[in-house]
């Protein structure tokens, strides 16, 4: 059985520079765009901006 592609894996970068990353799923239907979701950076040890790359 194949993975919907209505929800696909992305990766979430931060944008503090660290190279973190968090890996979520995200539905097409509601967010067609790039998210941006504040979560906490552990390298940078704050909370910051992290955004969808392809």
């Amino acid at each position: 059985m194949a993975r919907n592609e209505l929800r696909p894996v992305v990766k979430l970068r931060s944008t503090a520079g660290t190279g973190y990353t968090y890996v979520t799923r995200k539905n097409r239907r509601n967010d067609p765009e790039r998210m941006v979701l504040s979560k906490y950076d552990p390298v940078a040890r704050k909370h910051v901006d992290f955004r969808e790359e392809r």
